[in-house]
């Protein structure tokens, strides 16, 4: 580990400086600025009550830019840096000291970009799909032009912002700034339609409860500052890797569990995934973007990040593998069971980052990191495609209520798009999730220091489910004869609660699409999307399909891209063998590589055609299957349990919110009568009750003032007699 770290730590190479590389890659901050700028003049926008798409286009040129700047940087890191870490300085903040002695100063030095290959990887998809559902979202949103268009925007390049923040920055403290922006601007855009009870509940639910993680990755922040007395990544991981030779300083133990309770938040991960299924409350563009590229991803990203930490407890990585690959599963028998179409993919996100931490924990930084990748091209595909039908029927998505759609005029773009997202979620034969997939179940099961086959086998029963509940969206709502319902938009109003506004009424008016025998509804005609929609799904299908591309290179004889990557940073530790070595392992008796992928492909493939049988060729005999289940005592659980999230949202409410409401009680009882009942009030109306007692003697009639001071006087009288006699005595 020393040797690695050293190696990846190491000065520039070919004569360059460090400070020659740091000063020749300067620019790259402006993959910061650029969405900082389109924030800004978002808000002026805004103060200058701008009614029209003035502001998508703003953010469309900042995030473009962004990625422009993105590839300019990797390509300039490969040729100036030769691959070696590099610290691009911005500025200089919070360097003081309060003592002499030992970690009593805190010297963070420069408000820095920290480039080499985990961030350049990481930032070259964020901003280059940020910059697609920004276009997406120019068409998807333009129904609220004049009302929350221009805030939509300005929150979407200060979500940028922060994820950019997050993963250049060059110190534990800066990736905190962005890790806590990415979470102020999701609370902003899931709460988008704040007039909504329910956006404003799932806005809540995602902040608070990624609150509760924010606290373990602060403690953590903090542990290592206490431990190492730097949070700075170039000295951080050396220190961290002294350390493990010998015996760990107070609570260092603790780092990677700490670490870990803020990514699960995060990344939406046991206990504390609940937040992300209720984020489908915010515009599609916005799932699209927590789910593909962004928020979601940070969790990854910083155990990814921070890997050599997870050396300072032995079992740190096998609880990632555990809460990963126990995610996973729960996760898809809830999304197998659901009816509404981005809840599947919301489900299916969780499972995915479940597979994503199971890598991590299996010790391949490689294979979570490329699963990341591949994930991010064909999620935002189908985030996108639902979004596209929500918008085209009228806020529909019940996928009970939709069918055989791709032959509805203007669609068959979205069907097919949609159908390469479900092919590639299901990780069919040769598709790039196929080979990321493979390669965190490889690792499961022959990793040498991190092997949990258990965890394998629990990951290949997890592909089968996902390649049912895929299909089973795509063969409902795309296959079969044509039948449709629109969504309550069609009246006006939005009981999904998903988006609002999006001019159904109109674009109806304008087309001449006639297909009101189809569906309850005969008046309705569902609008196809346009250019800008169109286009960008095409671009992510195609980008689905070229997110394989490092593997089919593989394959060929050359180096994985992603492995090379990976393998340039401080998560180089678990980076490994592209090819996975074994180490002589067999796997039901055979090579584990050809076993690994022989059993995916027999997963993917029963996935799929149990999900043919039911849901295209004999739907009916789904339905028998149901009934059936729920008749049987034994597996009516099974049903009502995957239909109702197995109750976790109600568990919760029992044993946490319920007992907090409660203690809120008491506290509020105890506030009123005791804090401001007697304590302040009381002691408050203590002289005006006194006052009050004498007033009657201050009436304004003389004979009042004639007996007031007659009391006086025999009051004074009397003490002065008690004095004396006391005195006498």
């Amino acid at each position: 580990m020393l040797s690695l770290l050293a190696q990846i730590s190491g000065e520039v190479s070919n004569g360059s400086s460090a400070a020659d590389a740091a000063a020749r890659l300067g620019f790259a901050s402006w993959i910061l600025y650029l969405p900082a700028i389109a924030a800004l003049v978002g808000l002026a926008f805004g103060a200058m009550k701008i009614k029209n798409k003035l502001p998508a286009a703003v953010t469309v040129l900042a995030l473009g830019g962004a990625f422009v700047v993105a590839v300019m940087a990797y390509l300039g890191w490969q040729e100036v840096a030769q691959k070696a870490p590099v610290s691009v300085p911005i500025a200089s903040w919070l360097n003081f000291a309060w003592g002499e002695g030992e970690n009593q100063r805190l010297a963070l030095g420069d408000f820095a970009l920290y480039l080499d290959g985990l961030s350049l990887f990481w930032i070259l998809f964020v901003t280059g799909l940020g910059t697609l559902i920004a276009i997406y979202a120019s068409e998807y949103m333009e129904g609220d032009v004049g009302k929350g268009y221009v805030r939509f925007f300005a929150a979407v390049s200060v979500f940028l912002l922060s994820m950019g923040c997050l993963v250049l920055g060059g110190n534990l403290l800066m990736l905190f700034l962005g890790w806590e922006g990415v979470g102020l601007a999701s609370y902003l855009l899931i709460g988008y339609h704040y007039g909504k009870p329910a956006a404003v509940a799932a806005a809540k639910k995602a902040f608070i409860t990624n609150r509760i993680g924010d606290v373990g990755l602060v403690l953590g922040i903090w542990l290592c500052w206490q431990n190492f007395g730097t949070l700075d990544y170039a000295s951080l991981f050396t220190a961290a890797g002294e350390m493990a030779k010998q015996p760990t300083g107070p609570g260092a133990e603790w780092i990677p569990y700490c670490l870990m309770l803020g990514a699960f938040g995060k990344s939406a991960q046991l206990p504390l995934y609940v937040w992300l299924p209720d984020a489908m409350e915010g515009p599609t563009p916005v799932s699209a973007l927590i789910h593909a590229a962004t928020m979601v991803t940070a969790g990854v990203y910083l155990i990814a990040r921070t890997y050599p930490l997870f050396d300072l407890h032995p079992h740190a990585l096998e609880t990632v593998a555990w809460v990963g690959g126990l995610t996973a599963i729960l996760a898809a028998t809830i999304g197998m069971a659901q009816y509404d179409m981005k809840r599947v993919w919301a489900y299916s996100t969780i499972s995915q980052l479940g597979f994503m931490f199971l890598g991590l924990g299996v010790g391949s930084t490689f294979a979570a990191s490329f699963h990341v990748f591949t994930h991010a091209f064909f999620k935002a595909t189908l985030f996108l495609t639902a979004g596209a039908v929500m918008h085209g029927f009228a806020g529909q998505l019940d996928i009970r209520k939709l069918s055989g759609i791709r032959k509805v005029p203007g669609f068959k773009v979205v069907a097919y798009t949609m159908l390469v997202g479900c092919l590639w979620l299901a990780a069919i034969p040769y598709s790039a999730s196929f080979f990321s997939k493979d390669a965190i179940l490889l690792s499961a099961f022959t990793n040498e220091a991190h092997a949990v086959p258990a965890l394998g086998w629990l990951g290949l029963v997890t592909a089968c489910l996902t390649a049912y509940y895929s299909f089973r969206v795509w063969f409902r709502v795309f296959g079969g004869e044509t039948n449709y319902e629109p969504g309550d938009e069609v009246h006006g109003h939005d009981g999904h609660g998903h988006d609002l506004g999006h001019g159904h009424a109109a674009h109806s008016a304008t087309h001449g699409h006639d297909h009101g025998g189809h569906g309850s509804h005969a008046g309705f005609h569902p609008h196809p999307p346009r250019l800008a929609m169109n286009g960008v799904v095409t671009i992510l299908a195609i980008g689905s399909i070229l997110a394989g591309l490092p593997s089919y290179l593989e394959l060929a004889g050359h180096h994985n891209w992603v492995h090379d990557m990976i393998s340039a940073s401080t998560a180089a530790s678990g980076a490994g063998d592209a090819h996975g070595g074994h180490g002589g392992h067999l796997l039901l008796g055979m090579d584990p590589h050809k076993a690994v992928g022989l059993l995916s492909m027999a997963v993917a493939t029963t996935g799929i055609l149990v999900a043919l049988f039911l849901h295209l060729w004999n739907r009916s005999a789904a339905d028998r299957l149901r009934k059936g289940m729920l008749a049987f005592p034994p597996t009516r659980l099974l049903v009502n349990g995957a239909e109702n999230k197995w109750w976790v949202d109600e568990l919760y409410e029992v044993i946490l919110i319920w007992p907090v409401k409660a203690l809120g009680h008491v506290f509020a009882f105890l506030d009123r009568h005791l804090v401001d009942g007697f304590w302040t009030h009381g002691l408050g109306r203590g002289p005006a009750w006194m006052g009050r007692l004498f007033q009657p003697l201050y009436n304004g009639q003389l004979q009042g003032y004639a007996v007031t001071m007659a009391g006086g006087t025999v009051l004074m009288a009397i003490w002065i007699l008690w004095v004396w006699m006391k005195g006498g005595a």
